[in-house]
Parts: structure tokens; C-alpha cells; sequence
């Protein structure tokens, strides 16, 4: 299922020295600037590393986030924001607005903006896991639970940490709350994706999937409701991928509830649901070249050309057929001239974001040491500033198609 998923790009950001002259005034406190220096460094090669795994991001993760927590708790014993919170200037892109970056004096800022690239990894790691020739029942748990991570990590970062910001994030900018809670809903629906797929593979009832198709059919349309009021230019394509997966995911819901009606002798109504998943699967598979030639941020999928997107459109087909043969010789049922309104509900298989921690304070972070840090000596300084950093564009490794077997994540 290579090119199954839609990916904005990674935010991208100018290199951060932590060198404090003067202000770092003691052994401890200069190892601490550098091991930032350092493990910053190492997180962000880690985001492109194809070798990566999940417990190396979360050993990498940890390392930073320990420490950088050093420049955002109270570590004096008092309820006064930490000193060295606003000390350093952080500059980030955005993943749809191009490589026009975001600065601000704030370590929180950074903190936000290091965890949602963690969370985007966590989403390409998924991506690219799923893209393999044949996917093993492990490996689809890791996806699954790579997604429901990246979810946790955003939404978290909505709640918690975003709005411990000074300056509030600009309109269609990464951490405002409609690109939060898109990102937050389009982890979710794709983690019930797979959920979706093992269930078709191990031929669970019809009932239920229908429910989970219905259910993440919902979670996408939301997502593009979310993003309704954002430039064109910006989210447009993101959008045509949530409508496209929206009306795949209805065809599903519709053929899938047509079996279990045609089970429950209601042939009549199950041709016309079968209809109505016709018609989703037509208006999906027209969103696919829609979205195709949508020009906007992010990798292009490609679901149209996957077995996965192919074979409902023959299930669709074979299933109508079936439920008009047996209409014929059997049943005589009035087709309704409305489709049915589905009013499923999963009871099983959807998918909750993993809640996100940070890791304890480092050790190193000691009041003692802390203590040491004296602001008033880095004025001096002022004249010596070096000049600024450019921020460049992230270059990501390809994800390198592989012949698609039809196997589904199982």
C-alpha cells in the first residue's frame, strides 16, 4: 500500500548554537548548552534517517526534551517563569506555508515545534511501514500504534503545551487549532484504516465493518470541515485527500451494509444501498484525479492505483449483481428510491490518540546548576552576535514504490 497516504512535509529550522558566552557560568552549565547543541542535532537527523525505528526516535526525543526542559520548568523553587525561557530565538517553517519560517524567543515554542516534527516522523514511519511489498501482522500493529502515537503527540501539544505560548500561533500557521485538530482527526482515521483492512482480511462480520468504514468516513469529513476556512492554496490538497477517503470509505460503509440487509432478507434495500456505494466509489475515484492535479504542499498517494482501492470497486459490482439475481428469482422487492441512512455505530476497533509525556527533568538540570546561568553578563555580548541562520528546506528521502500484491495491512 505504498502511496496509500497523504504526507505534508516536515517543518524545517535554522541550526541553534546554545552558546551562551558569559551567561553559562560554570562547567555544568556549559556541558548542558552543549549536550542541547548536540542532541538537537542528533533528533533532527533522525527525522530523515530511513534506518530510524520508533525506540531510536523515542531514545532521541527523550534525550533533547529532558533538557530543554531544564530552559522551560521552574528550577528556583518558585512559581516565577524560568529565566532562561526567553534567552533563545528559534526559527521554524510551517508544512503549508512553504519555507517562510516562524520565529520566536521562546523555549516553549521550540518544545512545540520539535514534538509536532516527532509526530509528523510518526506518521511517515506508518507511511512508509505500510508501503511494503508484504505487510506482517507486527508490522501492521506498528503501524496502527505509530499512528494513534502521532495522534496522542498533537493532541497533547493542543492541550497542554500550545497554549502556554505568549504569542499566539498566526492564522494557518502549524499550531493553530484547525490545522491541530486535522492533523489530530486524520491520524485517527487512518490508524481505523488499518483496523478496517485486518477486519476485511480475517472476514469479520459485515456488520462491523460497515460501522468502522461509516465511522472513519465521519472522521474524514470532519477533518476537511476543519480546514473549510483556510487559503485554497495552502490546504486545497489536503482537502481533496480527506474528501476522496471520505466517500471511500462511505462506498464501503454502503456495499458492506448491503450484505448484512441482503443477510437480513431485506434484498430490496440492500440493492439500493449497493447503489449508493456505486456512487461513492465513482465520486471517490474522481476526487483521486481531482487531488492528483490539485497543486498544494506534500507528497501526492496515489489510491487509485492500490489493490486495496481496485478490488471494493469490484466487490461493489459483484455484490449489486448478485443482490439483483437474487431480487429476481426470490424476493421481488421494491427498490427504495432513497438510500438508506446509516446510522451505524462502531462498538469495536476505533482508534484513541496514545497520550503523549515528556521524559523527567534531566539530571543534569539541578537548581545548583541553574543557579549559575546569570543573564546579566550575556549583554555584553551584543555586538558580537553572529548573523542569522537561514532555515533550509528538509530534504526527505523518497519513498520508493513496491509492487503492490493486494495484500492489506493483516
Amino acid at each position: 500500500m505504498a502511496h496509500w497516504f497523504h504526507r505534508n512535509p516536515l517543518k524545517a529550522t535554522a541550526p541553534v548554537s546554545f552558546n551562551y558566552y558569559g551567561v553559562a557560568g560554570s562547567p555544568a552549565a556549559n556541558k548542558i548548552c552543549n549536550d542541547l547543541r548536540t542532541n538537537r542535532a542528533r533528533l533532527l537527523e533522525m527525522f530523515t534517517d530511513v534506518t530510524c525505528n520508533p525506540e531510536m526516535m523515542k531514545n532521541a526525543t527523550d534525550a533533547y526534551f529532558s533538557l530543554l526542559q531544564g530552559f522551560i520548568s521552574s528550577l528556583d523553587g518558585t512559581t516565577q517563569e524560568n529565566k532562561m525561557r526567553f534567552i533563545q530565538n528559534f526559527k521554524w517553517t510551517d508544512t503549508l506555508q512553504g519555507n517562510t519560517p516562524s520565529a520566536q524567543q521562546d523555549a516553549v515554542f521550540e518544545l512545540v515545534s520539535m514534538a509536532f516534527n516527532v509526530a509528523l516522523w510518526y506518521t511517515k514511519f506508518a507511511s512508509r511501514l505500510a508501503g511494503k511489498e508484504n505487510v506482517t501482522e507486527a508490522e501492521a500493529k506498528e503501524v496502527h500504534r505509530s499512528l494513534k502515537s502521532a495522534a496522542g503527540i498533537f493532541k497533547t501539544l493542543k492541550e497542554v503545551h500550545i497554549p502556554r505560548l505568549i504569542t499566539p500561533a498566526e492564522k494557518g500557521r502549524d499550531l493553530e487549532p484547525r490545522a491541530m485538530d486535522a492533523y489530530i482527526i486524520q491520524c485517527q482515521a487512518e490508524a481505523q484504516e488499518v483496523t478496517i483492512a485486518r477486519a476485511i482480511e480475517l472476514k469479520h462480520n459485515a456488520t462491523i465493518i460497515a460501522a468502522l468504514a461509516f465511522e472513519t468516513a465521519n472522521f474524514y469529513q470532519k477533518a476537511d470541515h476543519t480546514l473549510n476556512t483556510l487559503e485554497p492554496e495552502c490546504s486545497g490538497k489536503w482537502r481533496k485527500y480527506f474528501q476522496l477517503k471520505q466517500h471511500f470509505y462511505m462506498a464501503y460503509a454502503y456495499c458492506y451494509h448491503g450484505q448484512t440487509l441482503l443477510a437480513g432478507d431485506k434484498c430490496g434495500e440492500a440493492i439500493r444501498s449497493l447503489q449508493e456505494a456505486e456512487k461513492c466509489y465513482s465520486h471517490a475515484e474522481a476526487l483521486c484525479k481531482e487531488y492528483r492535479q490539485t497543486k498544494g504542499p506534500g507528497t501526492t498517494a496515489k489510491p487509485s492505483e492500490q489493490l486495496f482501492f481496485l478490488k471494493l470497486g469490484g466487490l461493489i459490482k459483484n455484490t449489486l449483481e448478485k443482490c439483483q439475481r437474487e431480487n429476481g428469482f426470490i424476493y421481488f422487492h421494491k427498490v427504495p428510491a432513497e438510500a438508506p441512512q446509516l446510522e451505524l455505530k462502531a462498538s469495536y476497533g476505533l482508534a484513541e490518540p496514545i497520550p503523549f509525556e515528556l521524559p523527567p527533568l534531566s539530571e543534569q538540570c539541578s537548581s545548583e546548576v541553574y543557579a549559575t546561568f546569570d543573564l546579566t553578563k550575556g549583554a555584553k555580548n551584543d555586538k558580537a552576535k553572529p548573523k542569522e541562520e537561514e532555515v533550509k528546506p528538509v530534504k526527505e528521502p523518497d519513498l520508493k514504490p513496491q509492487k503492490d500484491t493486494g495484500c492489506v495491512l493483516s
